[in-house]
């Protein structure tokens, strides 16, 4: 049986219905998922295991059976390590069906069935008696409901039902506890995330739209591996402070709360940016931790274990702000049942608690932090600002005292726009057309032709790095509107890959195999067959600067595409081979002109050591091989690739073959 799924099209930018499998969507939530990296992370469970064993012998010291209630079992590991550590019974909750089916399988596979019940249901739907889900209530609670905010998963709503109809009065929890930490920083860098800068171009300052500036930006948190973010990068106005913490042994609340942290500013500057992780205590006497604090908190930063499914947050405040060393500062941080945000007050006086900020300038809905990012990117755009004086005769201003037409499908862009172009009196000198390209005719520009066309590209839409020759058609759209001689900005585009070694990342497709002397291949065998459904041919949006990896050989450009001809209407193809790897990364490079590109990949040339430097605005592609302990050896293989550009698509389609060294 086929369905039917919406999916952003490349050649369009539009949303297309487009015929798939009825276990498409089935595939690629399994796909998608973080358990292998969960069970890689081997700190995580041993402090787990650490945690259920004290639990399970408070109980027994009580002269009490123990009955565990694992919510969010995913792969069954804390329900084994329960029945290991002495539990007699144990009711693991998983509300994802394939999940649980293979959480069934392994608890079988380990000889667990009679110990462990698997209850396919979410938590807030389970029922207690003869007749129930649960024939009693536990006294041990075990969960891992978190995310990299703590709470977006919806923790505290599970907790509080749990408390309330699933547990015993008297009750153990695992973990027992959590504590939220935050630093108040400043940083250019990360608050280049959040708010437009001015440019200077040509002698002239270009400004943000004053609504931008007031703006309190998106609520949502920004998730980002913080260990990959030098220190030099920001400057700490104050010192690392415990915001708050949630007893999970206890019942929990999951209604608004507002917690304040007074401190004393350690140096002047722009108080801009919050950095937040947080730790759970295992046990009530906090001698087990597991914490997520960035790599450059420990004494040796090698030691930090690495984990992706846990990250940090950064906090952008409200608005930028002043502050003196040795001034008395309160920083609040509010939550309800499923974000955080913070707020800076002065002086040790508590003011009421701000409501949780939203976009009201409407830039923060239109784009993303990366793209605040890459905006503000100065090397991108004087490379921009070359290009343009090269074709408008050495004068840039040129194209500003002629039209500009923008192509734009949103009112909301349009909106955004418009606020850039008043901020800079500019509104009737540029004219925006709200028209599909494919529809725009001589009169729309003026009945002349058009001399110069311009993009960056940057399109919403795009997921993969590839997905920006989304320009390829707007281009050829407007062939016939164009000057024979007409400059194209840029003027061609190449797809570069290198072959690479992660450090870590390697571990998000890894099997698993056995965890903690527990055999989990059944998740490894479902997740294989989703990857090799759709997944395991195609390539993966990562931000690589996040993701430590050495380049072994040098950048390849695999495919060339040429802007100033129309798009053509057979494939393109091309082939090769690359050096000794386990694993591909891709990226685009525009070519602005002959001599000025843009790389949307690597910002450098890689060193002898294969050290990378990748851009931060942007996400590359990788292609992931079946995995390197599959391959002899030290994982490492020669490669041939072969990749089509299929224009009717606007999607690459590739191939490679691996042959162990």
């Amino acid at each position: 049986m086929k369905t039917f799924y919406g999916r952003a099209n490349p050649t369009t930018g539009a949303l297309d219905w487009v015929e798939e499998s009825e276990e498409y969507d089935y595939h690629q939530e399994i796909a998608r998922s973080c358990y292998a990296d969960m069970l890689h992370d081997h700190d995580r469970n041993k402090k787990y295991y650490e945690g259920i064993r004290a639990a399970v012998t408070r109980v027994k010291a009580r002269g009490e059976k123990v009955i565990v209630l694992d919510i969010g079992t995913g792969t069954g590991l804390l329900s084994m390590m329960a029945v290991t550590a002495g539990a007699d019974f144990c009711y693991a909750v998983e509300v994802f069906k394939p999940m649980a089916e293979a959480a069934q399988c392994i608890v079988e596979k380990n000889g667990f069935s009679d110990k462990i019940k698997i209850i396919n249901k979410h938590s807030t739907d389970v029922t207690v008696g003869p007749d129930g889900d649960m024939q009693v209530k536990a006294n041990v609670l075990i969960t891992e409901l978190f995310d990299t905010e703590l709470i977006g998963e919806g923790a505290l709503p599970s907790y509080e039902h749990a408390h309330q109809n699933l547990m015993q009065d008297r009750c153990e929890a695992v973990p027992h506890r959590a504590t939220v930490y935050a630093q108040l920083v400043e940083s250019e860098l990360l608050w280049s995330w959040a708010q437009l800068q001015p440019v200077e171009v040509e002698g002239a300052r270009l400004v943000p739209p004053p609504a931008v500036g007031r703006c309190a930006g998106a609520h949502a948190v920004c998730d980002i591996q913080l260990s990959q973010v030098s220190p030099a990068s920001f400057t700490p106005l104050g010192p690392v402070c415990t915001m708050f913490t949630v007893d999970f042994s206890k019942p929990v609340s999951s209604a608004f709360q507002a917690h304040s942290s007074q401190f004393v500013a350690q140096s002047s500057g722009r108080a801009q940016v919050v950095l937040s992780w947080w730790d759970l205590d295992m046990d009530p006497s906090g001698s087990i931790v597991c914490t997520m604090a960035p790599s450059w908190t420990y004494q040796e930063p090698k030691m930090a274990p690495w984990r992706d499914h846990w990250m940090q947050s950064v906090y952008f405040l409200p608005v930028e702000s002043q502050v003196t060393e040795g001034e008395e500062l309160s920083l609040m941080v509010c939550h309800d049942d499923y974000s955080l945000w913070y707020s800076l007050q002065r002086g040790s006086q508590t003011e009421a608690p701000p409501s949780r900020p939203c976009c009201t300038c409407q830039a923060h809905l239109v784009w993303t932090r990366p793209r605040f990012g890459e905006l503000n990117d100065r090397r991108r755009t004087e490379s921009y600002i070359s290009a343009l004086r090269s074709v408008s005769g050495g004068i840039v201003t040129a194209c500003v005292n002629s039209y500009i037409h923008e192509y734009d499908c949103g009112l909301t862009s349009c909106h955004v726009s418009l606020q850039v172009l008043e901020a800079n009196s500019m509104k009737g000198r540029v004219e925006l057309l709200e028209i599909r390209l494919e529809q725009l005719t001589s009169n729309d520009v003026g009945g002349e032709q058009i001399s110069v066309l311009m993009g960056e590209p940057y399109f919403s839409t795009s997921l993969l790095p590839w997905h920006s020759l989304f320009f390829w058609y707007c281009r050829t759209a407007l062939a016939g509107l164009l000057r024979p001689n007409a400059s194209i900005l840029p003027r061609a585009a190449s797809l570069h890959m290198v072959a690479v070694e992660f450090q870590d990342l390697w571990r998000i497709r890894a099997p698993c195999g056995t965890c903690e002397g527990f055999d989990v291949t059944p998740m490894d065998e479902m997740v294989q067959r989703s990857l090799d459904f759709h997944e395991s041919r195609e390539a993966e949006p990562h931000p690589l600067w996040e993701y430590p990896c050495r380049a072994l050989t040098q950048s390849t450009a695999a495919m060339t595409f040429d802007f100033t001809q129309c798009l053509p209407q057979q494939p393109i193809s091309t082939q090769g081979s690359e050096g000794r790897c386990h694993g591909v990364a891709l990226w685009m490079e525009y070519h602005l002109t002959d001599d000025i590109t843009v790389s949307a990949g690597l910002t450098g040339p890689i060193n002898e050591q294969g050290d990378c430097e990748w851009s931060r605005h942007r996400k590359q592609g990788v292609y992931f091989f079946g995995s390197p302990w599959e391959i002899s050896g030290d994982g490492r293989a020669a490669v041939s690739y072969s990749f089509t550009f299929e224009p009717s698509l606007g999607d690459i389609r590739m191939d490679f073959t691996v042959t162990s060294q």
